[in-house]
């Protein structure tokens, strides 16, 4: 199982990440602007949900990875972390998109909040590319791969949820603040990911 360190820096790396604005966060906040909180924290459920099917079948596949080839394994460790250094880059790149994102209130879409945000969670391209490059990070691969990495990704998708919740709140209550100057979400966006840059380079620094 994953060492109290591998704990640590798991923890301190899935908060970087999950704050980087992706799919999953615009969708909040947008949910959060056109039809209110209730529904905005319902379709939080939802995506964590979501979240959590893809976590089952990236574990399955991570473990047949490593029993297969633990040159393999390592090959995705490395990918891993040209990732984050890569997201790092985007986030920066694209800092203005949860700006955009409050300025605009798009319709609304229709549906039951909790299979709405279900399908964003399940089909977001972030969190799997992010679950089968990062989590191989912080396991032991001589103990249950595929074990470690669901417990992990449970962890993850349990901090993103809290994360997002906050966000569908907050979303109502300091819009009017963030109205004010919107670059105050560009200068988030742009911290997380010249902090995910960092991350990553260290990723690739550490054997």
């Amino acid at each position: 199982m994953p060492s109290s360190s591998q704990w640590a820096a798991f923890l301190v790396a899935s908060i970087l990440f999950i704050q980087v604005p992706g799919p999953s966060l615009l969708f909040t906040i947008g949910r959060a602007l056109t039809v209110g909180r209730r529904e905005a924290l319902l379709s939080v459920v939802g995506n964590a949900l979501g979240v959590v099917a893809q976590v089952v079948l990236v574990a399955v596949g991570l473990g047949a990875v490593v029993a297969a080839s633990a040159t393999a394994y390592t090959a995705v460790k490395v990918l891993g972390a040209a990732y984050v250094v890569w997201l790092g880059v985007q986030a920066i790149r694209h800092r203005s998109d949860a700006r955009l994102a409050m300025a605009t209130q798009a319709p609304a879409r229709r549906g039951h909040p909790v299979r709405i945000g279900f399908t964003v969670g399940a089909t977001n391209p972030k969190t799997i590319v992010f679950f089968v490059a990062f989590l191989p990070q912080f396991t032991d691969p001589s103990g249950p791969v595929a074990l470690q990495t669901m417990l992990l990704g449970l962890v993850f998708g349990v901090m993103a949820a809290v994360s997002d919740s906050t966000w569908a709140i907050a979303a109502g209550t300091a819009r009017t603040w963030f109205a004010r100057r919107p670059t105050r979400l560009d200068t988030l966006s742009a911290t997380g990911g010249t902090m995910m840059i960092g991350l990553g380079a260290t990723m690739l620094a550490v054997e």
